[in-house]
């Protein structure tokens, strides 16, 4: 270690993570090939979270980062040099210098951070039905919701849009013949017919799942102003990466919402970056905290998705870091993925626990010096067994190392330190209103609105506007707009006449209508649209 590493740790191309018989080095090139950080609970895994996401930020790589417990909000504010800390740092080789970090907080619920929220258009069917738990009938019928919505220009912004769709597919079981009820959206019904069998009884438990998910406070995730990721990726006028912190107490109450969405930001992530190659270091770091809830029952399609994702999303220079308490959590095809690893400490009281322990210290290429299996259980807090990936990109040998102690605060901040942070933030104002723009329920309310001021005529005052007029107009010179009553045969020709003519005229203004919707999605009404991985629509 030269002397300038010797006073400030990180290099230009690697960050310090720690010490033992060898250094611990974070090398930046390879940092985008993933990681794990995993141990049991209070063995320090939250601090060496804290170390990389400073060593990520010092190297200008804006940083994202869920904070379970409220901890890693300490990381905003300057540290501090108690004893302890100085002490460890100093047994490295390190002058401790209290440092702080430009940080940007986020809150699904608004409370503690600035909101974070998708339309539900581009969360997709895929994704949704795993926050819903739906099984594979109730999935379909949502797959089929979203390509109606897709297909007729019916942008899906919040739940109430969502809702409205799910009552146009239900089938018509009203009265038909000559004198029945025009249905102002048999085309929506007919169409998602076309897709397979549509039941009141699934649409109905859709519904339910929805109601129970608006009751967790799921309501304030989808809406608009949508989250541009792009603001997660800026740098502070020192250059340093910006730290973006979900606030996720509350939110980890909903553990599948919590899981799916960060999966959603990761598959935005994903579809939206361009390809990058190798880079010299990333544009961004994902730290996914109890990441096992990503896995918990998960069906395979939905694992396949996640596994192409991860191996994937390297080439945009994402690297993905993963934290949970044992590497078996994480499917055998993700672990394989994640090359660079910090083993905190296990316990084994069970043999169920030594068993877990046996597999975590098998993840490990051997060190002939240690017996892995039996370090993992003598581990202190705040050491760890650790593996980085050298410069051929293969593993290093686990060594067991001190990591290094944060630069920032070793805890949480308080609630008027937050208040000064977010009135300072870059994002201010940006999203902190929520905006309700015409989309699929107001579009669907005025079909079904225009269509029944046609058919009715007068009696339906002005409610209909221009297509009420219309209707109007048509209706007297065919003597359609009486009271209802048993018409000729020549007024019920005429008035079929009027209502399919009406409906040409609905159709194409509920595609102009379209057209113009203010929302994010508004431009892509009249166009196919086009959907990733994970089902989340593609912005082109």
């Amino acid at each position: 270690m030269t002397a300038q590493d010797s006073k400030l740790g990180d290099t230009d191309d690697k960050i310090f993570v720690g010490k033992g018989e060898e250094q611990a080095w974070l090398t930046l090139a390879l940092a985008n090939r993933h990681g794990l950080v995993t141990g049991a609970t209070g063995t320090g895994k939250t601090v060496t979270l804290q170390v990389m996401a400073e060593g990520f930020a010092r190297a200008g790589v804006p940083v994202f980062a869920a904070d379970i417990k409220g901890d890693l909000s300490g990381i905003s504010e300057v540290g501090e040099a108690k004893d302890f800390i100085v002490k460890r740092a100093s047994g490295m080789g390190l002058n401790f210098q209290p440092d702080q970090f430009s940080t940007v907080f986020w809150d699904v619920f608004g409370e503690q951070g600035h909101p974070v929220r998708a339309t539900v258009t581009e969360m997709g069917p895929l994704l949704l039905a795993r926050m819903l738990d739906l099984n594979d009938v109730q999935e379909g019928v949502l797959n089929v919701a979203f390509r109606v919505a897709d297909d007729a220009g019916l942008t899906l912004i919040d739940m109430k849009d969502l809702r409205a769709l799910l009552d146009a597919i239900v089938p018509d079981s009203g009265k038909k013949g000559a004198d029945a009820e025009e249905d102002p959206l048999a085309a929506i019904r007919k169409a998602a017919q076309g897709f397979g069998n549509v039941t009141k009884a699934t649409v109905g438990t859709i519904q339910r799942q929805l109601l129970v998910l608006e009751n967790q406070g799921g309501t304030k995730f989808f809406g608009e102003p949508a989250l541009t990721l792009k603001d997660f990726m800026k740098t502070d006028r020192d250059g340093r990466g910006m730290v973006n912190i979900l606030v996720a107490d509350k939110l980890l109450q909903n553990p599948r919402l919590y899981a799916t969405f960060l999966l959603w930001m990761l598959s935005e992530l994903f579809e939206e970056l361009p390809e990058a190659g190798d880079l010299p270091k990333p544009k961004l770091v994902f730290f996914f905290d109890e990441a096992h809830l990503l896995f918990n029952d998960a069906p395979k399609a939905l694992m396949d998705k996640i596994e192409q994702v991860v191996r994937l999303i390297r080439s945009k220079g994402v690297g993905v870091y993963f934290v949970t308490q044992n590497p078996v959590d994480v499917p055998d095809r993700v672990l394989g993925q994640l090359g660079n690893r910090v083993q905190h400490a296990l316990r084994a009281f069970t043999p169920r626990d030594q068993k877990a322990v046996a597999a975590a210290a098998q993840t490990f290429r051997p060190n002939p010096k240690l017996d892995t299996a039996k370090v993992i259980m003598e581990l202190g807090k705040g050491e760890a067994l650790v593996s980085f990936l050298e410069g051929n990109g293969t593993p290093a040998m686990v060594e067991r190392v001190m990591i290094r102690p944060p630069s920032a605060r070793i805890g949480p901040i308080t609630p008027d330190e937050r208040k000064a942070i977010m009135a300072a933030s870059p994002v201010k104002g940006k999203y902190d209103t929520a905006v309700d723009e015409e989309s699929a329920y107001e579009m669907i309310q005025k079909r079904i609105a225009g269509t029944a001021a046609t058919a009715d005529g007068p009696a339906g005052g002005n409610g209909g506007g221009l297509l009420g007029q219309i209707g109007s107009i048509v209706g007297t010179i065919f003597g359609t707009n009486v009271k209802r009553g048993r018409l000729s045969t020549g007024q019920v020709i005429a008035r079929d006449v009027t209502r399919s003519v009406t409906n040409q005229v609905i159709g194409g203004m509920a595609a102009n209508i379209g057209k113009s919707v203010g929302g994010q999605l508004g431009g892509s009404i009249g166009r196919t649209l086009v959907r990733g991985a994970l089902g989340g629509l593609l912005r082109r």
